[in-house]
């Protein structure tokens, strides 16, 4: 029999700890510094972007200048008058003597047509008009003597009186002649294509030797400006504008043939009549301008701009100012009318480097500039219109 105890063994680790001790330490210290290092880390890239982060705002000074409120259409360039030369009569056109360009005087003639038919017609009713008076002529002196004869009861009373019938039918046949006679003076002298105005020759329809009809219509010849020195602007002016667009308006517009020159001119008529083309409601708006140096020529295509308001020398604000509110801070508000009827709204100063919010009351707007006229705003504040958020590097300054 063995008397021998069994005896218990314990291994020892490298520290004298127990291996599973050990394992379960070194895993909580792991855990530990890798929380500390989340730690860190994201304060420091709190700090590094509290201190590298700026922001720059783009301002613009509030200042005093004008606020144009306009409408902007197009149009075509034409004489205030235009004359239509037609011809009454048909026939060949004989000779010219007026073109393009030609500057006329009033009764100048500027065509003729062959008179020839006309004056043969002429020496047709006026031969006749002779034949049918000598004939009044005879039946008158018949009638004296049937009349005379009538009261000595040589002849019947009825003979004289049908003598006087006689001598009525050629006085109404004499009247007749010479309207026919006074027709064919007035188509022979149709012949001659006149202008009725002092003007220019803007356009010519007709040349020499070529036949012209008027059985139908009366045919275009020549259009004659009275004075291209006073020119017009049809435009159309939309529904949506048209409201606010009155007589005696101020108007500027530009050509193509002169885009770096502005002509001035103002409006001297709004049409009632409507036009509409593909359910677009449109209005005529004339303006008149002064040309005298001829450089716009009938026929132009201007683009107007009609002014419906304007204030000189006021306060004003871009409009991107009001529409701006700092990031985290509540988007400005649309403008709210106030008790006494004008608009309010807010802008953002730019003061010792911070924003900070004016109050302001809005007036006249043309869609760049607002004006303002109230609140705490002075000329040379400068408004903020937009911000702009960005890192920087502390060691390099920006300039």
């Amino acid at each position: 029999m063995n008397d021998a105890t069994p005896t218990s063994v314990t291994v020892i680790g490298r520290a004298g700890t127990p291996p599973a001790r050990s394992k379960s330490r070194r895993r909580r210290f792991s855990v530990a510094a890798g929380v500390l290092a989340v730690l860190l880390l994201a304060t420091a890239a709190w700090w590094y972007a509290g201190r590298g982060s700026t922001v720059r705002y783009a301002t613009a000074p509030a200042a005093r200048g004008a606020v144009v409120r306009a409408v902007t259409a197009t149009g075509t360039v034409n004489p205030i008058l235009t004359i239509i030369v037609g011809s009454y009569v048909s026939g060949v056109i004989q000779s010219l003597s007026c073109d393009y360009n030609s500057v006329v005087k009033a009764g100048q003639v500027c065509a003729k047509i062959d008179p020839r038919p006309f004056e043969a017609t002429l020496h047709q009713y006026s031969a006749q008009l002779s034949r049918d008076q000598a004939i009044l002529a005879k039946d008158q002196a018949n009638l004296a003597r049937y009349q005379k004869l009538a009261q000595q009861n040589s002849i019947a009373r009825q003979q004289a009186e049908d003598q006087a019938y006689v001598v009525q039918q050629d006085e109404g046949t004499v009247k007749l002649d010479e309207a026919l006679v006074e027709g064919a003076q007035f188509n022979l002298g149709y012949t001659d294509i006149v202008s009725p105005v002092d003007g220019t020759v803007v356009s010519r329809n007709v040349t020499q030797g070529q036949t012209v009809a008027a059985s139908f219509q009366t045919p275009t010849l020549f259009l004659i400006a009275t004075d291209l020195t006073q020119m017009e602007v049809d435009t159309n002016v939309s529904e949506s504008d048209i409201g606010n667009v009155k007589e005696k308006n101020a108007a500027s517009f530009t050509v193509e043939a002169f885009p770096d020159r502005t002509f001035a001119g103002s409006v001297a008529q709004v049409r009632q009549a409507p036009q509409t083309l593909q359910n677009v409601v449109t209005y005529d708006v004339v303006v008149d301008v002064l040309n005298a140096d001829l450089a716009l020529k009938p026929g132009m295509t201007a683009t107007v701009k009609i002014v419906t308001a304007e204030r000189d020398d006021v306060l004003r604000v871009p409009d991107q100012a009001l529409r701006y509110a700092p990031a985290g801070a509540a988007a400005a508000p649309p403008a709210q009318p106030s008790v006494a009827g004008a608009a309010q709204g807010q802008v953002w100063v730019l003061t010792d480097g911070k924003p900070v919010r004016v109050t302001v009351t809005l007036g006249l707007d043309d869609d760049s500039y607002t004006e303002i006229t109230g609140g705490e705003l002075k000329a040379g504040d400068q408004v903020i219109l937009s911000e702009q958020r960005g890192r920087t590097d502390p060691a390099v300054p920006r300039p």
